[in-house]
């Protein structure tokens, strides 16, 4: 088999930290090779190098066997590289056309030429069974085909070379498995595929070769079908990794959080809960299990703070909060990990310091007679960057600079170093590698064992299986069962969550 991309000794530094140390890769026409790594392993940084947003400090770049330079992603267009990146780079009031011909736009008499652009990517959609109308908003389209416009756009450039960066990401299990099947077809048809994930199940899956990096090196290259997830597992992470999450039965106190009969509206006026119950006691665990966009996102923001609810009740022990604004639910020891960290989990431009503090940067010690007192909030951000293994070369880094799962890691941090009586955690693993998952699971089940009570919002049904004492299945805006987790099976949760299966036993 060809070899269509080779890097050789890429070497990259940035301030205090080698992302990349002589780092050798390549690439065979026709093949997944999937590149996994924890956060911080310096994936992104390699593939930002391949794609020309970087340029490295040492080593070479081989397309085709021919040695190049990349100065901009314009010149890796070019030579046929595409790149998906996690956080998808579309104008969402465009529409799909607009942005596919966005930096390539054809013309026609000086006008551009949108009927022919429409036509081009209908055949694309076509040929390579990423059906989807070029004529729809991108801000009207599901996460999943927001990604398949992603896809279109490097194949619209003619890529022959597509790198996707975290590409489950965002997905539900459905789109996954979609978006695996689009994979698949692209390499069928000669598209040779990087990639980029941390998730050990996906790789295993879909991959044809297996490279681990850790701490800017690459490790090893594995054949998927001689290696298992716990093997990788400690590749990536240098050390044996628990992948079970390890915990003792509950032992459910007095009732923490109790909704009662919630109705919440989305942006647009439509009602996405319908008469939410539950009660959430301490030192237990409340999964909330649905497919994506049955209401858990509406629901975790009206009990936040986030989002005014119509009708209906929520309280904090004895206290009605119906409403209340975030500030005070966090007075009444509300602890919050959100579902979007850039919009609702931090100030992108603040320094990590900052950031550690901004639930509690008015009270002592980190302020006294309305001065800020930056000892303090430096010393806090020190201790909690060592605690919670968030990879920085200082506490004063902009929180913006670093990746996606070490921003994670900050809301954590934040979130279970305060004095809280419930969590909301909204995704707190999506993004992360395993180490980050093992640790942040085995924090949360502690805070359970501490007496707090948790909500857990996931599209993980694996996570919600594995942390939850109880798990209640939203369907349509409604719960639709609340039940023991260890009486029901992971099937016959994901035919509740679509709404095949009528459940035989329902506790609220």
């Amino acid at each position: 088999m060809d070899t269509v991309l080779e890097v050789k000794g890429i070497t990259k530094k940035f301030p205090g930290v080698l992302a990349n140390d002589h780092v050798d890769f390549n690439l065979r026409k026709g093949e997944i090779h999937a590149l996994l790594g924890e956060n911080g392993a310096g994936k992104s940084t390699l593939m930002n190098i391949i794609y020309g947003l970087t340029s490295p400090d040492d080593g070479e770049i081989l397309i085709n066997g021919k040695a190049t330079h990349f100065h901009s992603p314009k010149d890796a267009i070019a030579c046929g590289i595409g790149m998906v990146h996690q956080h998808f780079m579309l104008v969402p009031v465009f529409t799909v056309a607009e942005n596919i011909m966005l930096g390539s736009e054809k013309l026609r008499n000086g006008v551009l030429d949108i009927v022919q652009v429409n036509k081009d990517l209908k055949e694309l959609s076509t040929q390579y069974g990423l059906e989807i109308d070029p004529t729809s908003l991108v801000h009207d389209l599901p996460v999943g085909i927001q990604q398949r416009v992603e896809i279109i756009k490097a194949l619209y450039r003619k890529a022959e070379i597509l790198i996707l960066d975290e590409p489950t990401a965002v997905l539900t299990p459905q789109e996954v498995e979609d978006l695996f099947i689009i994979i698949r077809k692209l390499v069928d048809q000669g598209i040779s595929v990087i990639f980029i994930t941390h998730k050990l199940k996906e790789v295993l899956s879909i991959a044809d070769r297996i490279t681990v990096m850790r701490g800017g090196k690459v490790i090893a290259t594995d054949d998927p079908k001689q290696t298992n997830e716990q093997a990788l597992a400690s590749q990536m992470v240098g050390r044996t990794v628990i992948l079970k999450v390890d915990k003792t039965p509950a032992k459910p106190g007095d009732v923490v959080l109790s909704v009662k009969d919630l109705h919440v509206q989305d942006d647009r006026k439509i009602e996405t809960v319908r008469g939410v119950s539950f009660e959430v006691r301490k030192g237990e665990i409340l999964g909330i299990a649905g497919v994506q966009g049955n209401g858990q996102t509406e629901l975790a923001e009206a009990m936040t703070g986030l989002r005014h609810a119509i009708s209906g009740e929520i309280r904090i022990q004895d206290q009605n909060v119906f409403n209340h604004p975030p500030r005070d639910l966090v007075e009444k020891g509300m602890g919050h990990i959100p579902e979007d960290r850039q919009k609702h989990g931090f100030v992108m431009q603040y320094p990590i310091s900052d950031n550690l503090v901004l639930c509690s940067y008015y009270v002592s010690p980190f302020c006294r007679r309305g001065v800020l007192q930056n000892s303090a909030i430096g010393t806090n951000a020190e201790n909690l960057i060592k605690r919670f293994d968030i990879r920085t070369p200082s506490p004063y880094v902009p929180t913006s600079k670093l990746s996606g799962g070490n921003q994670q890691k900050v809301i954590v941090a934040r979130e279970l170093s305060r004095n809280i009586k419930f969590l909301v955690a909204n995704q707190p693993t999506r993004g992360l590698d395993v180490g980050s998952i093992e640790y942040i699971h085995h924090e949360i089940v502690q805070m359970r064992d501490e007496g707090i009570g948790v909500v857990l919002i996931s599209a993980e049904l694996d996570e919600i299986m594995a942390l939850s004492d109880r798990i209640a299945v939203m369907y349509h805006g409604e719960i639709v069962a609340i039940l023991p987790a260890d009486k029901v099976t992971r099937e016959e949760l994901g035919l509740m969550m679509a709404g095949s299966l009528k459940p035989e036993v329902s506790t609220i």
